[in-house]
């Protein structure tokens, strides 16, 4: 009893008693289906896994460097400001970079709201950034319009002002808090899990889940029991095939249809789309392969799509918070950080080397960078700027001069002609085209 009541007290101070993530936590949000809906019971579909892990992880792995602006339009990586290791390398000292934002990012797609704790040290530098469960804090707005968020964990409670938490918002109806795409969707997902459910059992009772027994007379406690015991040694998926042996003027009625006329797993494969759609999530990506394909140039197509429509959303977001939560207003105007989507959008070896020969030959990135982009040293002389001199203007046709190594190539030429006509190697008056 006091154990149960320490417990009932830590929930109590972190929620409070009219508090509806209370209602949540203790049964769940009831759907359609009569499933009980939370983060941890939908994390039991492999499509809701699969589609949080998709968005999360390919995320995580995309670099995540500081760049600093020099006044006139340019930029580069800023590494010795302190920030740039909490983003880019270590964030705090139990996780990686791509652990903490895998996290972080999990957090926001599941509750729809993604908490990190901003540790400040000298100078009010960020030093640490901690994530916090989203179903364990609580937002309040105060009195003077201020945001306070209270963090409880293992019975202590946390009380951290907004500019102490880094907080990225999943779609949101007033701009405070985001939604969560389980809640939102809890009858859908309530729908694909009543559907596991029925799956489940159907291999649970051998292919036949329902079915009447019916004996020939009322039955005393004793044949009841000994009945029970007979009818589970032909139960389960392992048992199928096996025939019973009805004594007595014993008989089966089947009151349920075949999987196949039930299209049992014509509903499973539309609950896979539907997960699908409230993640952002194209069903290909999760390995939902029966309308479309990953291979060829559909695979770049996908790509493409994947990051403009489900991840640009997510990571202009978070850049935006970073900037106005981990930066003074003063180093706003210099540093910014942005993720490196390069990655997601690089092609083959042949588009890559087309994509390079176009950037080099119309002076939009030099050699170095791009052998810095394919993780070689660079080479003397690479850091210049190149440009084809071959187009010009059409009114400027005939009238540009030509270079002094052009001008003495066609002199070598004409002395050349002039040599071979005077020893009559070639007509009079004949010309040496070049």
């Amino acid at each position: 009893m006091g154990l149960f009541r320490k417990a009932a007290l830590t929930v109590a101070r972190g929620l409070g008693l009219t508090d509806r993530a209370l209602v949540s936590w203790l049964a769940g949000e009831s759907s359609h289906a009569g499933e009980s809906v939370t983060v941890e019971t939908a994390l039991t579909l492999d499509a809701v896994w699969a589609c949080a892990r998709l968005v999360s992880q390919t995320i995580a792995t995309l670099p995540l460097p500081l760049y600093e602006r020099d006044g006139q339009g340019r930029s580069r990586v800023a590494p010795e400001h302190p920030l740039y290791r909490v983003l880019h390398d270590r964030p705090n000292a139990e996780m990686t970079a791509v652990e903490f934002w895998q996290a972080l990012f999990a957090c926001k797609l599941l509750w729809g709201n993604g908490f990190a704790e901003i540790v400040r040290g000298a100078n009010d530098r960020v030093v640490a950034l901690i994530p916090m469960r989203p179903d364990r804090v609580q937002i309040t707005r105060e009195i003077d319009g201020t945001l306070t968020y209270r963090h409880t964990h293992q019975g202590l409670t946390q009380v951290l002002s907004e500019d102490q938490v880094l907080h990225l918002k999943g779609f949101s109806l007033d701009g405070q808090v985001g939604m969560s795409a389980i809640a939102a969707g809890r009858h859908s997902l309530g729908t694909a899990m009543g559907a596991e459910r029925a799956a489940g059992s159907i291999f649970k009772n051998g292919m036949r889940p329902s079915g009447v027994l019916t004996a020939p007379a009322y039955l005393t406690p004793e044949q009841r029991k000994d009945a029970r015991s007979y009818v589970e040694k032909f139960e389960g998926a392992r048992n199928t095939g096996k025939v019973p042996l009805l004594e007595g003027g014993w008989d089966f009625k089947s009151l349920s249809l075949p999987p196949e006329d039930a299209q049992l797993l014509e509903t499973r494969g539309f609950n896979v789309e539907v997960v699908c759609r409230w993640f952002g999530v194209l069903p290909v990506m999760i390995g939902h392969m029966d309308k479309a394909t990953a291979w060829g140039t559909g695979l770049e197509q996908m790509n493409l799509w994947f990051l403009t429509y489900t991840l640009r959303s997510h990571l202009k977001a978070a850049e935006q918070a970073i900037r106005t939560k981990c930066l003074s207003p003063v180093e706003q105007r210099r540093f910014f950080a942005e993720f490196n989507v390069e990655g997601l959008m690089r092609a083959d070896s042949k588009g890559r080397a087309e994509l390079y020969r176009a950037e080099v030959t119309n002076a939009l990135s030099t050699p170095n960078e791009i052998r810095a982009r394919e993780n070689k040293p660079p080479l003397p002389g690479g850091d210049q700027l190149f440009m084809q001199g071959a187009m010009l203007p059409i009114d400027k046709l005939g009238t540009v001069q030509p270079t002094a190594a052009e001008k003495q190539l066609d002199d070598a030429l004409a002395a050349l002609a002039a040599e071979r006509a005077a020893t009559r190697l070639i007509p009079s008056g004949a010309t040496l085209e070049h």
